[in-house]
């Protein structure tokens, strides 16, 4: 039995099938269903319509299951699809996604708008403009073509107005870096690709450059990348940092440190436990705990390096986790917790190459104390 991974679609994805086959009843009075879309990498995926209205026509609206033909002279036409992430742990998975498509003046173009449950661009730094409804550019250009090639195949001007929706959009945000990054009101439509890949976390390390993106736009000169919401309060209350300037690093240091290396930002704190620190000084980039360990015998030779005898040295080898060795070293008076800042720092400072920005790292146990910095 197969035990691969299956793939999902992104909001994008799913805005433009239900855009297209809103456009093609308003204009036909019938709606795909399923809709076939075509994504950026060549892939042409059907969704089925979970919903599906036609106002202002002549004929009986259709819903999903049944549409009804000739409703020609429809004001507007709205058809919805429900994500499906796959098997990624997406907060999306499962979102009724819809488009309303309207008539739009002559020589418009297509313009969008944000319906219920997606957000608006608040702040700069974005790749949209302060005022714009938050659908990103790749799914905008999804959405033109697939309107002028229904245009073309059933006679319309492609001159439209696309209204996106999600429903319960505004609180799953909640759960997304949206309002952190100056998106309020709903969700963001995403997807460069329109494929959502299994646990490539592609979301999470793409609100990272986001929120680099912002803080540079509010021209900040110092952030900090954080493991979690202890971290991140630490750094917060050291620095004076407002929220613009926290990012919620997770386990992606790597994501960081090379976006920072091609967009830099002055200064540059890495905060977090001193587990997920202590496989950064070790080198790794990815902290997740199914794709990097603590090294024990790193852990052990950074005792001997600070002048710590065999014996401790051995303990730290047979500890249970870093934070037990950081207890073990704190009983004998050798700052572990420093020595796993400098190695953090060391590998930072690696990764960012000649980048003009300073690093400083702060370790913390997880009660939210501080027991090692550097930098």
């Amino acid at each position: 039995m197969s035990t691969s991974l299956r793939h999902g679609w992104t909001t994008g994805a799913c805005a433009t099938a239900a855009t297209a086959a809103a456009y093609t009843a308003l204009l036909t009075g019938d709606f795909p269903d399923p809709v076939r879309i075509t994504l950026p990498g060549g892939r042409h995926p059907a969704f089925a319509l979970a919903a599906e209205e036609l106002t202002g026509a002549t004929g009986t609206a259709g819903t999903a299951g049944g549409t009804t033909g000739g409703n020609v002279g429809a004001t507007s036409a709205r058809a919805s699809v429900v994500k499906d992430a796959g098997d990624d742990p997406d907060v999306t998975h499962g979102a009724l996604i819809s488009s309303t498509v309207r008539h739009g003046a002559p020589g418009t173009g297509v313009v969008f708008s944000a319906g219920p449950g997606v957000g608006t661009v608040t702040k700069p730094g974005l790749p949209l403009p302060v005022g714009e409804p938050a659908i990103n550019p790749v799914p905008r250009t999804m959405m033109r073509e697939h309107v002028a090639e229904v245009a073309a195949r059933h006679g319309g001007s492609g001159d439209v107005l696309v209204e996106i929706s999600v429903e319960g959009g505004e609180e799953l945000a909640k759960k997304t870096w949206n309002p952190r990054l100056g998106i309020l009101g709903g969700l963001s439509i995403l997807g460069t690709t329109g494929v959502v890949v299994p646990y490539s976390c592609s979301a999470w390390i793409d609100s990272i450059r986001r929120g680099i993106d912002v803080a540079r736009a509010a021209g900040r000169t110092h952030v900090a990348g954080c493991t979690g919401s202890t971290s991140e309060r630490v750094a917060a209350e050291l620095y004076g940092l407002p929220e613009d300037a926290l990012l919620d690093m997770g386990d992606f240091a790597g994501a960081v440190l090379k976006y920072l290396r091609r967009h830099p930002v002055p200064r540059l704190t890495i905060a977090g436990g001193v587990g997920k620190l202590s496989k950064l000084a070790d080198g790794h980039l990815d902290l997740h705990s199914g794709r990097s360990q603590v090294d024990p015998a790193m852990l052990a030779g950074l005792v001997r390096s600070a002048g710590g005898d065999e014996e401790l040295a051995a303990r730290v080898l047979e500890a249970n986790t870093a934070l037990h060795a950081l207890h073990l070293c704190q009983e004998a008076g050798l700052p572990l917790g420093d020595l796993v800042a400098e190695g953090a720092r060391r590998t930072a400072a690696g990764v960012l190459r000649e980048a003009p920005v300073s690093v400083d790292v702060v370790v913390i146990d997880r009660a939210g104390t501080v027991v090692g910095r550097a930098g």
